[in-house]
């Protein structure tokens, strides 16, 4: 046998249950053939024959000895190779206190080897320490047993400390959320990704007629609002005599507004005109397989610009109605028998016709509004039976080429593509890009001189 442990865990080989038997009180182990008493509790007695038994300190056992552990008497018998025992129990003795010490009779004992009765106690040892491993909780002592009969190792965990008062979290709050707002308007900038343009901090207009209502001298609020989104804050102010933040239909439908191209916080040297140029040619290209509300958008014109017809027939669309409403000479050039290629000829045409000045070698005709030529039909098409479609597609980025704004600010370069002179975002602006190009801006610019 391995051994046999005695105590008052219900895992114990013998049990006896009483508050005076520890829960691992004793155990009895077999070497070379003789068996030996082993007390295992430093808290309660265990005695042979009437003589207490030293802790972790092995006995022998003889035939007829008497073992008293607690109010329980255990009777040892040899019967052959094996050991049994009887257990009464007698209430109303403490062991230790009042013991009548008789000699044992004289029996021959035989003390065994130490390194025999350290492997013994390393089995009883070891068996109880995994019961307590299995046992573990959240209120387990955490440090080792003390020394002698305390017993209190108690301690309590993180759950039974007393907590913070509640106090303490809401004038927290209340204090970060005050130092929060000062910090906002006295530190505004440190709750920016990077400073905004120069444009929006200025505290008076740069140019006239302005764009926009008033000013936006470095104003957060004018723009972040808790109670309106920020896409009507920029439409309510960029709105004036000359000026009206409004969208082409097809942007509208795709769900495009003012942020998707001019986006801010990107430094005070930054122009958000220059970013929505860029955003026409990054967003309407192949490379690009984001779809709006299910379409997808390609390279236009085929990666060049040129005449917008091809097998006869006009690829352009034409003018949009909120277009031709600010157009009305054209629009009143509409017939009832015009087919919508016809019509769209028509548009086309009437917006370069004896109104758009002739430049950078383009050939023209005097024009008595100006004494600047302005273009004609000869100025893009060399012949008409059949009409010439391929001069007008080398002649197109003479003209529509580079970009300079109403400050005469070069906004795209000489030789690059302007798709802005064909493709007019804001339909409702009545400033132009290039006013040298048309005709009566020449001619009032001449009356102003």
């Amino acid at each position: 046998m391995d051994g046999l442990r005695i105590g008052r865990d219900p895992g114990c080989d013998l049990l006896l249950n009483h508050p005076t038997v520890s829960r691992l009180h004793a155990g009895i182990r077999e070497i070379q053939g003789r068996f030996y008493l082993f007390n295992l509790s430093p808290s309660n007695s265990t005695t042979l024959n009437g003589n207490l038994v030293a802790l972790e300190q092995a006995e022998a056992l003889a035939n007829g000895d008497q073992i008293r552990i607690g109010p329980f008497f255990l009777h040892i018998n040899r019967r052959d190779e094996g050991l049994e025992i009887t257990v009464t129990l007698q209430i109303g003795l403490r062991i230790g206190q009042t013991e009548t010490r008789k000699a044992a009779p004289a029996i021959a004992r035989q003390a065994p080897a130490s390194s025999e009765i350290a492997h013994a106690l390393d089995l009883f040892w070891g068996k109880r320490s995994r019961e307590k491993a299995a046992r573990q909780s959240r209120l387990h002592p955490q440090r080792p047993p003390r020394l002698g009969k305390a017993r209190f190792n108690w301690t309590p965990t993180r759950d039974l400390v007393r907590p913070w008062p509640f106090s303490v979290f809401i004038w927290s709050t209340i204090l970060i959320g005050a130092l929060s707002v000062v910090a906002a308007y006295r530190y505004a900038s440190a709750y920016s990704p990077a400073p905004i343009s120069d444009s929006h901090e200025r505290a008076s207009f740069l140019l006239t007629p302005a764009i926009a209502k008033r000013p936006n001298a470095g104003s957060c609020l004018s723009c972040h609002s808790l109670t309106s989104h920020m896409e009507t804050s920029c439409g309510s102010c960029h709105e004036s005599q000359v000026f009206v933040a409004t969208v082409t239909k097809a942007h509208e439908d795709a769900g495009i507004g003012c942020l998707d191209c001019h986006t801010e916080h990107q430094g005070k040297d930054f122009r958000p005109m220059h970013l929505a140029l860029k955003a026409c040619t990054s967003c309407h290209s192949d490379s690009n397989t984001k779809t709006y509300n299910g379409k997808g958008v390609g390279t236009p014109h085929g990666g060049t610009l040129g005449y917008p017809v091809l097998a006869g027939q006009w690829k352009w669309k034409g003018l949009d109605p909120d277009e031709l409403a600010l157009k009305p000479k054209i629009a009143a050039l509409k017939l009832p028998t015009d087919t919508e290629n016809q019509w769209r000829s028509k548009q086309f045409h009437a917006m370069h016709l004896y109104r758009v000045v002739a430049t950078g070698g383009v050939r023209g005709v005097a024009a008595a509004a100006t004494s600047a030529p302005v273009l004609s039909c000869s100025s893009c098409h060399s012949s008409f039976n059949p009409i010439d479609r391929d001069l007008p597609r080398r002649t197109c980025d003479q003209c529509h080429t580079g970009l300079t704004d109403v400050s005469n600010r070069a906004s795209i370069a000489k030789g690059v593509p302007n798709c802005v002179s064909c493709h007019v975002q804001h339909p409702k602006d009545k400033r132009h890009w290039n006013p040298e190009l048309l005709a009566d801006q020449v001619q009032q610019s001449a009356g102003d001189r």
